[in-house]
């Protein structure tokens, strides 16, 4: 697929280097020429200088061709305006938008444009590390009867299957961080120490879970 990616800071270089190496072709647009250094003698994409929202620049990065569009410079208004763009004008269907205004990022979500709102993301993967508790919400669906959260596990659950921990708790553990890599468990999989929980569950089991992997396993239960 090729992709496009608006700004080539710090996250659309890492983005460019990461896409190129999965195999796809990658278009990098930014107004200053000296940022393409960012992505090394090596990167094999192109380096468009210009405005990331003007439609003879998209089409000069390729936008005719695209599979996605990654608007990621450090403005909110041009990284919408240019996801926007990309959208409407040239019927990408992947198009995403770095905002760090979460107010701004909540609305254009809803109007279709999926967001990355930096600040809130950083302020609460930051707080998930500084305050392990209770259930932190990744993910609703729409109805908002179904979640994906990171829950804190009591100590007390290491050592023990992901499949007691789900016949106690109710929910679906979805997956593991586990020394920083993503885990998918089987019930057979065991807790260690310092694995962050991410399951699936109701959001009116929401205490319940919480109070269940706080408490750890129950007296007896399968090791």
């Amino acid at each position: 697929m090729h992709v496009v990616i608006m700004g080539c800071g710090r996250v659309g270089a890492a983005l460019a280097q990461n896409l190129e190496q999965q195999g796809h072709t990658v278009a990098v647009i930014d107004q200053d020429p000296t940022a393409f250094r960012r992505l090394g003698s090596g990167f094999g994409g192109r380096r468009v200088t210009g405005v990331g929202f003007d439609q003879d620049t998209l089409r000069e990065a390729g936008i005719e061709d695209a599979g996605a569009f990654a608007a990621v410079s450090s403005g909110d208004n041009s990284n919408i305006i240019a996801a926007r763009v990309a959208r409407e004008m040239f019927a990408i269907e992947n198009v995403a938008a770095r905002i760090y205004d979460p107010r701004r990022a909540e609305v254009y979500q809803r109007l279709g444009i999926p967001t990355v709102a930096t600040v809130r993301w950083t302020a609460d993967q930051m707080m998930r590390r500084l305050l392990p508790s209770g259930a932190e919400p990744l993910w609703r669906d729409p109805s908002g009867g179904v979640q994906l959260a990171e829950v804190h596990t009591s100590p007390a659950w290491i050592g023990h299957k992901i499949s007691q921990l789900q016949e106690e708790t109710g929910v679906r553990v979805a997956f593991l961080t586990r020394l920083g890599e993503a885990v998918l468990p089987t019930s057979q999989t065991v807790l260690q120490e310092g694995d962050l929980v991410h399951v699936m569950m109701r959001t009116e089991d929401i205490a319940k879970v919480e109070a269940a992997c706080s408490h750890g396993p129950e007296e007896g239960g399968q090791g």
